[in-house]
């Protein structure tokens, strides 16, 4: 998690070549989602017009530098109806006043933070009267221009550290973590079961019936020599072997 004072500024790097292609100069708000969508770029050569990276493109934003992978991450913002909107609504969170949907005002926006890996608002830095505090942003309703609208229980909602807004992010990774584990247990016991009742089924198909060829194994050795009359321990044999053995073995018994 980031703040947007530790983004702006800093030099963008492409990974291909090592070089700088610019600076970070603002980030570009996406009111609706609740996100940064771009990072518009400070070029020494202002002839190329306003450019900017989409923040999926980006592979990284650490301490000292923000990192793509090469230079056609950049795109004109000419060129991108979407990123020429955003522009123009020019959305800015810090120094707005954060105002409850009831017309209470509860502070100055003074900071946000956000997702680096996602580029999503996890919440704001509030001056209000008396103390800072944090809110989280999802008691923002409405990212305006001049005024945050949040919800009216926001003030109730504050939090004393940005460290409570980290969580937020651990939280549902570590809960989807465990989703798609019990997703996976759940397909596997899944498949043993419908393994199980295959072999069942061969089982009872194919026990006591006559081999009319020799059934060979992976390695090419006799396995079930022909004319033997197929008991339990012929087929699991088959069976270990794999699909192809147990193929070749249902369709050469006599019927």
């Amino acid at each position: 998690m980031k703040t947007s004072a530790q983004i702006i500024g800093l030099p963008i790097i492409s990974i291909a070549d090592g070089g700088q292609i610019g600076t970070v100069k603002l980030l570009i708000i996406n009111p609706e989602k609740g996100s940064v969508d771009f990072l518009t770029i400070e070029q020494e050569d202002v002839a190329f017009g306003l450019k900017a990276i989409p923040f999926k493109k980006i592979v990284g934003i650490g301490e000292f530098a923000v990192t793509v992978e090469d230079d056609r991450a950049v795109i004109d913002l000419a060129e991108i109806p979407i990123a020429n909107q955003l522009v123009n609504k020019q959305i800015r969170i810090k120094n707005t006043k954060a105002m409850t949907r009831k017309g209470e005002l509860l502070g100055e926006v003074t900071e946000f933070f956000i997702n680096d890996e996602t580029g999503e608002i996890m919440g704001i830095h509030l001056q209000t009267e008396g103390r800072q505090a944090i809110l989280s942003s999802e008691w923002v309703l409405t990212y305006g221009k001049d005024i945050l609208i949040v919800s009216e229980t926001a003030p109730g909602s504050l939090l004393d550290d940005a460290s409570m807004l980290a969580e937020k992010i651990e939280a549902p990774i570590h809960e989807a973590n465990e989703a798609e584990a019990e997703t996976a247990a759940i397909e596997e016991i899944k498949e043993h079961n419908a393994l199980k009742a295959l072999r069942e089924k061969q089982m009872e198909l194919l026990q006591g019936k006559r081999v009319k060829k020799d059934i060979l194994d992976l390695n090419g050795h006799i396995l079930i020599k022909a004319g033997t009359i197929l008991t339990a321990e012929h087929i699991v044999k088959a069976q270990t072997e794999g699909p192809s053995v147990m193929i070749d073995l249902s369709m050469n018994v006599d019927a």
